[in-house]
């Protein structure tokens, strides 16, 4: 039987723990109860379960368990918040992002924008960070909403939130964050941070697909935000619905596991990253790692072999479970935008892939992971030659 490839695709997504599917399988089975049910004791426990759930979210980013509304994920999170907020009955119709968001910030602030909203994307820096610079010339008292990302799916930058939320809040702007890469990866402290919307992903730090979550800054009950959806009320109103137990748990228990092991891991992650990192331009003449001087989080690489397609390397070391960018992207026709607004030339671009390292990745997977690249550079340049 074949070995699995070595997976390097944790941007897209990570495995789930052991430990977050051990805790979940009860809720598949024996403990199957509508949390909604108070009045018999299998609906009570479930209820308890979630509100288990709901302190160890709330405990890694460091709010209140009120201010942490579950979604189906962070695009639904993203969703709710800009298009919640552009309901408010407000004279302010402009909204600020940037160019490097996901998809599903633009194309939510998109539809904003064919609604009559003033939508502007800031530019970034060739190491992939937002102008500041260029972010205080365009604000003011007209900006309903400002939305950056915390941690760039494509080149692992880490964005001035801080900042950028400092800075909107004495025009009296509204501030989300969309956290999906960085919440269980890098310390975030919401009293810090300074946000008052920020978006969450399970599947991206060992959970399950299909759960999320929302902060809302002062908790779901106080907020102005008009939700996407109409039914039982279930968080707030704010997302009705039957709650997914087991989703919601195994969010839970992802997020306990993360918070004891940040610090170990980020300082094992970020070594190993160095020394593929190291070895890759070693190996490799020409090699180029993008945004490789600024701040990223730990086993982000974005690589660029010139005159080498990212695809053909890619199908050249099937023993290696990597890609080329976004996951939402990955296989379009188009380059990755986040790579244009750093300035790549399209035709790098399309020579460009993204390696993601994470928990389950060993000092081994590196050593064979430099071997595998270096052997498929030379097949596809002497293929060339």
């Amino acid at each position: 039987m074949a070995s699995s490839p070595i997976y390097l695709d944790n941007f897209a997504t990570t495995p789930c723990d052991p430990l977050v599917i051990e805790l979940m399988v009860p809720f598949f089975g024996t403990n199957y109860s509508n949390p909604s049910s108070s009045t018999h004791e299998g609906g009570r426990n479930a209820m308890a379960a979630v509100s288990r759930a709901r302190e160890r979210v709330s405990s890694l980013i460091g709010c209140s368990q009120r201010e942490i509304v579950f979604t189906g994920g962070a695009t639904e999170s993203n969703n709710l918040v800009i298009k919640g907020i552009s309901n408010l009955n407000s004279d302010r119709k402009k909204i600020i992002t940037t160019k490097i968001e996901h998809e599903a910030v633009l194309q939510t602030v998109d539809q904003l924008r064919k609604d009559g909203f003033e939508v502007i994307e800031l530019g970034v820096t060739e190491g992939g960070i937002v102008d500041l610079n260029q972010f205080h010339s365009l604000i003011d008292e007209d900006t309903l909403l400002v939305t950056v990302m915390l941690v760039n799916n494509e080149i692992g930058t880490i964005q001035p939130v801080k900042e950028i939320a400092d800075i909107s809040r004495k025009v009296g702007a509204i501030v989300h964050s969309d956290a999906a890469q960085g919440v269980g990866k890098i310390p975030v402290d919401m009293n810090v941070l300074g946000v008052d919307f920020m978006s969450i992903s399970a599947h991206k730090m060992y959970g399950p697909k299909g759960v999320g979550a929302l902060y809302v800054r002062g908790g779901a009950a106080k907020t102005k935000l008009e939700p996407l959806m109409f039914g039982g009320g279930q968080e707030s109103e704010l997302r009705p619905g039957t709650l997914n137990v087991p989703g919601i748990v195994g969010f839970g228990k992802a997020c306990e596991i993360s918070q004891e092991n940040l610090e170990s891991e980020t300082q094992r992650i970020t070594e190993l990253r160095n020394q593929l990192q190291d070895n890759i331009e070693k190996t490799i003449p020409g090699a180029v790692i993008n945004a490789k001087e600024s701040f990223r989080i730990p086993g982000s690489l974005s690589i660029t072999f010139p005159g080498i397609d990212a695809e053909a390397l890619i199908m050249n070391m099937p023993e290696l479970a990597l890609s080329t960018g976004s996951a939402c992207k990955s296989g379009a026709p188009s380059p990755s935008h986040v790579l244009e607004a750093i300035g790549i030339e399209r035709e790098l671009a399309y020579c460009t892939l993204r390696v993601c390292l994470g928990r389950f990745t060993t000092e081994k997977d590196i050593e064979t992971t430099v071997k595998l690249f270096s052997t498929a550079y030379k097949r596809l340049v002497n293929l060339i030659d």
